[in-house]
């Protein structure tokens, strides 16, 4: 297979970009659902970025990528071994990011029954499914908005809890499931549940650049990847190596970010103001304001954060009003403006 295409050489959609880097520094975010016109890069902006997050400690031969280090969060397996005194096996491997297609089923979702075990020993034993291979990583959907219904309840049950239980075919099994979810799709092919849209974190629209210079630039460098994947990639991976630096140093800085009374009162000012639904959007405008600061290594969020982050933050998050027919985007741009003057 040809290596992913690589993330800094995306032209335009930064703030796509920035929403991936983003959930990268801050997984807690809830995730990322890009919307827009077919292709504009959705899904090579998602592919892009499993190359460049760094590489993460997990338990070897483990379906669940445990991490070692924190004892709380280790599958029964893993828990009884270290209960027993003995050493667990430690290597370093990718974040998985993991694909989940359209027309998956459930047992593939969620994991079943190890029919081979079952057969040839007359043993029962549970063969993890693609939530167990997305652990402490990132799951993508493609055209999320025409997933079916009963794979977007399991998903919710997931998202909510950060673990997977089965219950069938006599088997009991609870495993963790913490990942960051992608989605992406055409708004033209239907809407996303409400949901399932309100488990997103944030939220990109994607539209084909008008400008001239971006579309050439789009055009050069997708024709020279593919006349040359290799060599497209080596030449652009000092960048990558440079985004990645940035994501880590991003990571380190986070817990020492600190975020003020001024700070949080004009986040529900803003809110209240749009009238978002809950305080789901307040509380993923902080985090998703504060990855945005240890980004950039500030001791704090400011008021410029709050500002790059707030559409991204919130779109998704609105009522519909029947008297304004301007889009959420330029609600709350208009909003930001009022309550956030620069």
């Amino acid at each position: 297979m040809a290596p992913a295409f690589p993330f800094s050489a995306i032209a335009g959609q930064d703030e796509m970009k920035l929403a991936m880097t983003i959930a990268a520094v801050d997984g807690s975010i809830g995730g990322v659902l890009v919307f827009g016109d077919r292709g504009t890069g959705k899904s090579t902006v998602v592919r892009a970025l499993a190359g460049l997050l760094p590489t993460i400690r997990a338990v070897s031969d483990c379906p669940y990528h445990c991490n070692p280090d924190h004892d709380d969060t280790l599958c029964d397996h893993c828990r009884e071994q270290t209960q027993a005194g003995k050493q667990l096996n430690v290597q370093e491997i990718n974040v998985p990011v993991v694909d989940l297609p359209l027309g998956v089923t459930e047992d593939r979702v969620v994991g079943a029954l190890d029919l081979e075990q079952a057969l040839t020993r007359g043993e029962k034993a549970f063969e993890p499914g693609l939530l167990a291979r997305a652990n402490r990583g990132f799951l993508y959907i493609d055209e999320v908005n025409l997933l079916e219904d009963h794979i977007v309840d399991l998903l919710l049950d997931v998202a909510a809890s950060g673990e997977n239980v089965v219950e069938r075919e006599g088997l009991s099994v609870r495993h963790p499931a913490k990942f960051v979810l992608i989605g992406s799709g055409n708004p033209e092919e239907g809407e996303l549940r409400p949901q399932l849209l309100d488990r997103f974190g944030l939220s990109v629209e994607v539209s084909t650049p008008e400008d001239l210079h971006t579309r050439m630039q789009v055009v050069r460098r997708r024709d020279e990847y593919e006349s040359d994947p290799k060599a497209f990639v080596r030449k652009w991976a000092d960048h990558d190596a440079e985004v990645r630096e940035r994501i880590e140093r991003g990571r380190q800085q986070l817990p020492h970010v600190e975020v003020t009374d001024e700070i949080l009162e004009r986040t529900s000012t803003l809110c209240i103001a749009l009238g978002t639904d809950g305080l789901r959007g307040e509380l993923t405008l902080i985090r998703a304001a504060r990855a945005a600061a240890a980004l950039e290594q500030a001791g704090q969020v400011e008021v410029k954060h709050l500002r790059q982050v707030a559409s991204v933050a919130l779109r998704h998050r609105l009522r519909r009003d029947p008297l304004d027919e301007s889009g959420s985007t330029t609600r709350v741009q208009r909003a930001v403006e009022e309550h956030l003057p620069a």
